[in-house]
């Protein structure tokens, strides 16, 4: 166990020395922010080198700390997975809705989570998906939750403002293209299709958000859409 302070208590009667130890569990209230460092920093490794590399060696050193002490807040590296991946999907569900909120049509938005794709997956290491498949199989049980339960919601809700706003064609089955549109992603993500030596994540993403939205658009929404590549191009 860590100790974490010592009080010496010099001859004061008749006792010698006192040592208090500090309890763990008192540690982590006195350093709330140890915990958020260690997942940012297991964040920072995974994303470069993908998670099955890792070791919690590794993210000690990274962070210049005690392994005993990643330790006191994580029982092992899955666990630290299993965290970072359920922060993760809370943040990005949040950034999702404002997103979703912010844009002042479905165009808009589409393009706006092209920019948020493109930050995102620009900067994970593609091997990301499929080490968190094979290897951590809570972790992605969370995901598909999340695409199930989240993502394909949005995405239909996305469709049906789309109709609303004369964008996206009325004939569309918006459920059957939300499910489709988040299987789309889910296999833009898989090496055995797209290997990371021949594809980038980011263009496999784009490309197959850019096919989607001009399968459902109408003529109004192909213009709209030409008209925000235009502005895209000239930033």
């Amino acid at each position: 166990m860590e100790i974490f302070f010592k009080i010496n208590v010099k001859e004061t009667l008749g006792i010698k020395n006192v040592s208090i130890v500090l309890h763990p569990i008192f540690k982590n209230k006195m350093e709330p922010d140890t915990r958020e460092r260690i997942l940012k920093g297991a964040e920072e490794l995974f994303f470069k080198y993908g998670i099955k590399s890792i070791t919690m060696d590794d993210i000690a050193k990274h962070l210049a700390m005690s392994k005993k002490t990643i330790y006191l807040f994580f029982a092992d590296k899955n666990e630290v997975v299993d965290c970072l991946l359920k922060e993760s999907l809370q943040k990005d569900k949040s950034e999702l809705d404002d997103i979703t909120k912010k844009s002042a049509n479905v165009i808009e938005e589409v393009f706006n989570l092209m920019k948020h794709m493109g930050a995102m997956f620009g900067k994970v290491n593609p091997n990301i998906f499929y080490d968190l498949q094979k290897y951590h199989p809570t972790a992605w049980k969370q995901f598909m939750h999340f695409k199930e339960d989240c993502m394909e919601g949005m995405v239909e809700g996305a469709i049906k403002r789309g109709i609303k706003e004369g964008l996206v064609r009325e004939d569309v089955n918006s459920k059957v293209l939300s499910i489709m549109r988040i299987e789309q992603i889910v296999m833009g993500m898989n090496p055995d299709i797209f290997p990371p030596d021949k594809f980038k994540l980011v263009d496999v993403q784009v490309c197959m958000l850019d096919h989607f939205l001009h399968g459902i658009c109408t003529l109004k929404g192909h213009k709209m859409i030409n008209k925000y590549k235009q502005v895209i191009e000239e930033e």
